[in-house]
């Protein structure tokens, strides 16, 4: 191999370790799963479960910050276990929430989050997206959107939002469940740190 070519190829390694190894913040997501489930043809009623597995990195961790966005009505009968949403705050199109944990987690505990809430009048229109945001170091991220058996997703593609990149994805990502509707996924491992990916598809 040529200098130049090992050269970017032991960055190439070094950053990917950095990646992999790299703590920062109060805690790491060691698997985050959303499913997102649109009710109607219309696309006027959805609702969205989401599953965060984290490891704190600190001691005397009390709260959790979960984030929202998204058309029409969100956040409706907006449930989270464990812990209760004791304040909400907007910036930009995004919605924060603060959780109390209601208990005090210490270094390398390790908790499930199961949230879960409703949307009105969010897909309306031909097409659709849904963004998720990689503000902690992540092991591993899957993102499920469930269509309406008459209404089923036609093509869909992943954009890289900061490094401005897009991947078309295959008809493999699309499938017809056993119950008539259909199940558009994509998933990663070791996604980019702050790096925003919108999963957008037309219908």
């Amino acid at each position: 191999m040529a200098l130049p070519g090992l050269l970017t190829w032991f960055w190439k390694l070094l950053r990917n370790i950095s990646k992999k190894y790299s703590k920062k913040g109060m805690y790491e997501v060691l698997d985050f799963q959303t499913k997102l489930t649109i009710h109607d043809p219309r696309g006027k009623s959805a609702t969205l479960i989401k599953y965060e597995k984290v490891r704190f990195l600190q001691d005397n961790i009390i709260a959790y910050q979960d984030q929202a966005w998204g058309d029409g009505k969100i956040l409706q009968n907006y449930r989270c276990s464990p812990g209760f949403p004791v304040d909400t705050y907007r910036v930009g199109q995004k919605t924060y929430l603060l959780i109390s944990l209601r208990a005090l987690k210490t270094k390398g505990e390790v908790t499930e989050f199961n949230i879960q809430w409703k949307m009105k009048d969010g897909f309306l229109k031909p097409t659709g997206f849904w963004c998720t945001d990689i503000s902690h170091s992540t092991n591993h991220i899957k993102i499920q959107v469930i269509f309406p058996k008459s209404r089923p997703p036609r093509k869909a593609e992943v954009i890289e939002k900061n490094c401005q990149r897009t991947k078309v994805l295959g008809v493999n990502c699309i499938q017809q469940l056993p119950n008539g509707k259909w199940s558009l996924t994509w998933e990663r491992s070791w996604p980019t740190l702050y790096e925003q990916f919108i999963l957008k598809w037309s219908w």
